[in-house]
């Protein structure tokens, strides 16, 4: 898929956010996420629920660092936009930025097979 078919804008649709930590960055990247999703609570940016998190390691790829997952649900259209002019967002997001190697957002709903 091209470029022209990416979304711009993230709705209230599930968010799961895939973090690929360098190597050896763990230790600073943990408490960071751990205040990620209260943060956004706090500030009432989030939908219902609170985010779930996973670690783990890609068997399959040359990568040699950790990669942590994230799962919530932004409250409306408007939240991530709002959190972007946040200084109490940004004082969480500015650390990750170069403790990371990449990272993908991915909105998600629920499919019946």
């Amino acid at each position: 898929m091209g470029a022209e078919h990416r979304k711009t804008t993230i709705s209230a649709k599930k968010n799961l956010v895939v973090y690929r930590v360098k190597k050896g960055k763990d230790a600073e990247f943990r408490p960071l996420l751990a205040k990620h999703w209260p943060t956004l609570n706090k500030l009432g940016l989030t939908g219902a629920g609170a985010a779930q998190i996973w670690r783990g390691e890609n068997i399959r790829s040359d990568f040699d660092g950790s990669t942590w997952i994230e799962m919530f649900t932004w409250k409306d259209e408007r939240s991530p936009e709002i959190a972007h002019q946040t200084p109490e967002v940004m004082q969480v997001w500015e650390p990750m930025t170069p403790l990371l190697a990449g990272m993908d957002i991915l909105q998600i709903e629920e499919e019946t097979l």
